[in-house]
């Protein structure tokens, strides 16, 4: 069974970093990509950060290019999501979210971490 167990989250002031991160378990098909998820209060969940397992090759959403960067281990089945220059716009929880797959894709979800930006 898969799993996606989220850490990192918190309390932050505008401006800090925070740095989640996601580690994966009980795969038994090839990684397609991983990313972030996020929702805030009173909106729709929204994409982040992706990452392609295989190439390293990354995508944000316009909202954070340029303060949150994407990365992962390989060997550890886990992405990070380094968040700079944090706003309170930010606050939201973070779901991580793996596409994988060997004959049919499909997608996993964490249990989501809670990230809240101070001004």
């Amino acid at each position: 069974q898969v799993q996606l167990v989220e850490s990192g989250g918190g309390l932050v002031q505008a401006g800090g970093s925070l740095r989640l991160s996601c580690a994966a378990s009980g795969l038994t098909f090839s990684t397609t990509r991983m990313g972030w998820y996020r929702q805030g209060p009173g909106k729709e969940r929204e994409f982040v950060a992706a990452i392609t397992w295989s190439s390293g090759a990354t995508r944000y959403a316009d909202s954070v290019t340029g303060r949150f960067t994407i990365s992962r281990d390989n060997a550890k089945n886990t992405v990070y999501l380094q968040m700079n220059s944090m706003k309170p716009e930010d606050t939201a929880i973070y779901y991580c979210h793996l596409l994988g797959g060997d004959i049919v894709t499909r997608a996993f979800w964490g249990q989501g971490t809670q990230v809240t930006v101070s001004s």
